[in-house]
């Protein structure tokens, strides 16, 4: 089988020169280019797919790098980003950095050897230099998703997560409450940092203090959210209300509930972030705020195809999506705080 040191052997040119030929006509002389395809017929030559593939960076692969999977926003996400690259004629390597950098810098690694042609990236902290690194090495587009990161250039595909903050307080402050708990996860990442931006600010324009002993950090995850309720109910003066800014953080508060033999709103009311199928379902059926996730899926794979094809140039843009309250029943007046202090 031919290779492409004996077409630039018969032609008389060097490989970089067939190579142009191949790939790029344009950048060789007439005559040279006649040289070259006469030796690629003569020889039969055929150019590698893969390496032509690499050359040309058109892997039909993207990467997708989220959070958390067991968390079923992350898993929704998925499915809408994976129907939209099929459209589009992609397929997607899924990678779950449970929320651990080390863990994602570990498949951003490896996603840089499968010759991606882009990715979607929802990360797990804030923008570093040593983060900016190693996603310039990638040398693809990348689009950020549910998370930004400021300072990088990046188009960014998120919700408007101070207003949900925002929206969820107020909804709660307005049924009468005025000691309200927040379960969040760590502030480095900029979805939960917002998110208490937005609960701040609804507690500001109502006149109210903020009580940093009414805020855990549970990480995003259930288990640490169901401590964070025992803690919480533990202050002397507890909340009245609790906010839990993911789904994985309101069902462990659903679970301390129940542990506790509490109930909502009869004891204590409960909004969450993520309005999922089982929020209609469970009872109280819970109030939420909506996320519109496959819109957010979708937009970050066309905005993706969109730089991998050169038809969307200049500086990344963030696209903000907006939030949607769902009233159900889990919300009440306040009750008097010796009945919740369990």
């Amino acid at each position: 089988m031919a290779t492409i040191r004996d077409v630039a052997r018969l032609a008389n040119v060097s490989m970089a020169t067939v190579s142009n030929a191949l790939n790029s006509s344009d950048r060789v002389s007439p005559e040279l280019l006649a040289r070259v395809r006469a030796a690629v017929e003569k020889l039969s030559y055929a150019p590698h797919a893969g390496a032509r593939s690499l050359r040309k960076r058109s892997s039909g692969l993207l990467g997708l790098v989220v959070g958390d999977i067991t968390n079923p926003f992350f898993s929704d996400l998925f499915e809408a980003v994976e129907d939209a690259a099929a459209a589009n004629g992609y397929l997607v390597l899924l990678c779950n950095s449970s929320e651990r950098s080390e863990r994602e810098e570990a498949h951003l690694r490896m996603l840089r050897t499968q010759r991606i042609d882009g990715l979607i990236l929802a990360p797990t902290g804030a923008a570093s230099m040593h983060r900016a690194a190693l996603l310039a090495q990638l040398e693809v587009p990348i689009v950020l998703v549910d998370r930004a990161m400021d300072g990088l250039g990046y188009d960014a595909v998120v919700l408007d997560n101070r207003k949900a903050g925002f929206e969820a307080t107020s909804h709660l402050i307005a049924r009468g409450h005025r000691r309200i708990g927040l379960i969040n996860g760590p502030e480095i990442v900029r979805t939960a940092a917002d998110r208490m931006h937005g609960y701040r600010e609804a507690l500001l324009s109502a006149g109210l203090p903020f009580d940093p002993a009414l805020v855990r950090d549970a990480g995003f995850q259930e288990r640490p959210a169901h401590d964070a309720f025992g803690e919480l109910m533990a202050l002397v003066e507890p909340p009245t209300a609790i906010f839990a800014t993911n789904n994985l953080m309101t069902i462990g508060v659903v679970t301390a509930l129940a542990d506790r033999g509490l109930s909502c709103p009869e004891d204590i009311s409960l909004v969450g972030i993520d309005d999922l199928p089982w929020a209609d379902a469970v009872l109280p059926r819970l109030t939420a705020i909506a996320q519109p996730v496959r819109a957010m899926g979708e937009t970050a794979l066309t905005l993706l195809a969109e730089r991998i094809a050169g038809t969307r140039l200049g500086p990344g843009t963030t696209t903000v999506l907006a939030p949607r309250l769902v009233v159900r029943r889990s919300c009440g007046s306040p009750v008097p705080l010796k009945a919740a202090h369990v």
